[in-house]
């Protein structure tokens, strides 16, 4: 543990990189996957479980928080931390997404966002410090500065709008954000798909000399291929010593291809989404435990794994609780989906530190397209 933020950048292998940051409540092993604990919780799930899966840090979700309890209650309740039980790291995003994503019931400004409430309809006001304002009463580790994200597909000078207004933004938030010691500010690089855009906005971000950078506005609509060349365009322009966020992103596959081009921290709700709707992720590829052909198969999604959900449940239940719409049917695919995620950043990481990523990036993919038909 550090009293300050650091990156230890400590190996690369072709454009993967192996790392750690190190923060007073704990350090994050990069690459890292941060399971979303959107409203303080990372649902269905024991945040002692997600510790034992191997997450070093959570994200939380300023919009939902200031709404629901509001960050003022959660700043007298002792701060999100010790609110919800999880004395590690915790990042907060903005907001920004959620906020774009109410369409007609927002009203964007060079100010801010004035918007409605999704949960009883009340009226907000989100500027730049106010963004910042609410993650310090959350006491949230890294503070995301607020972006606008603009959807894909979109005209080139709609792009341009909102990543110069969230370039005028980040300069706002880090005036609020000030000297918090053993904290960290990250920008965010938008640009849509517009690869000069993008630089410009790396590059304009990378003057500011922040602590960390994030990667916004994809995995928002966009093909695969067109995520993957932004970041191409992208990291370049960004510092080398400084740790690097794709932001909401993804499958396995998009990961270790972001991997390969360079990213160390990810975020998304796809595990337990998915988990919620019958769908692992496993070293065989997806699983849709709905699939009548698991009604009466007793293997376990993965006995080589150290997680109970994955080694000691079988197919033909999971299979039977998700068809009866049984909660413990979402909660042990959820487990199993977190734990997956972190056993493959784990592997990730170790390929790294031997110099051997690009054979665990083929061997992983070979594994997922021969399927899990047969045992493992």
């Amino acid at each position: 543990m550090s009293e300050s933020f650091q990156f230890q950048l400590k190996k690369t292998d072709g454009g993967a990189r192996l790392g750690e940051v190190s923060m007073p409540r704990g350090t994050i092993r990069t690459p890292a996957f941060m399971p979303v604990g959107t409203v303080g919780t990372v649902k269905a799930m024991y945040l002692d479980q997600v510790r034992e899966t191997g997450a070093d840090i959570i994200l939380g979700n300023t919009y939902h928080l200031m709404l629901r309890p509001t960050a003022e209650r959660v700043a007298r309740l002792g701060g999100l931390h010790q609110l919800i039980r999880w004395p590690h790291p915790i990042l907060t995003d903005s907001g920004g997404f959620q906020v774009m994503s109410l369409s007609g019931l927002r009203k964007l400004d060079e100010q801010g966002v004035t918007f409605k409430s999704h949960v009883d309809g009340s009226l907000h006001h989100m500027s730049p410090e106010r963004s910042i304002e609410i993650q310090g009463l959350l006491d949230s580790d890294i503070q995301m500065q607020l972006d606008e994200c603009v959807a894909l597909p979109a005209t080139p000078k709609e792009i341009e709008r909102a990543m110069e207004m969230s370039l005028r933004w980040a300069d706002r938030c880090k005036v609020a954000f000030g000297n918090q010691p053993g904290k960290a500010m990250f920008g965010i690089v938008q640009g849509g798909d517009v690869p000069e855009l993008r630089v410009r906005s790396a590059q304009a971000l990378s003057s500011m000399d922040l602590k960390g950078y994030a990667v916004g506005g994809l995995a928002v609509g966009e093909p695969q291929e067109v995520m993957l060349r932004m970041l191409e365009i992208t990291l370049p322009e960004l510092p080398t010593e400084k740790p690097r966020y794709l932001m909401g992103v993804g499958t396995p596959d998009d990961i270790l291809k972001s991997v390969a081009r360079g990213i160390d921290m990810f975020d998304c709700v796809m595990p337990t989404r998915s988990g919620r709707h019958g769908l692992a992720f496993t070293r065989r590829g997806k699983v849709n435990i709905r699939n009548a052909r698991h009604a009466e198969d007793m293997r376990p999604l993965d006995e080589q794994s150290n997680c109970p959900a994955s080694r000691d449940y079988s197919r033909a239940y999971l299979h039977h609780l998700v068809r009866a719409n049984e909660a413990l049917g979402g909660m042990l695919l959820s487990w199993h989906n977190l734990a997956y995620y972190q056993e493959l950043m784990q592997g990730i990481r170790q390929a790294i530190a031997e110099g051997r990523f690009a054979d665990f990036m083929a061997e992983t993919m070979e594994n997922w397209a021969r399927g899990d038909l047969e045992p493992v």
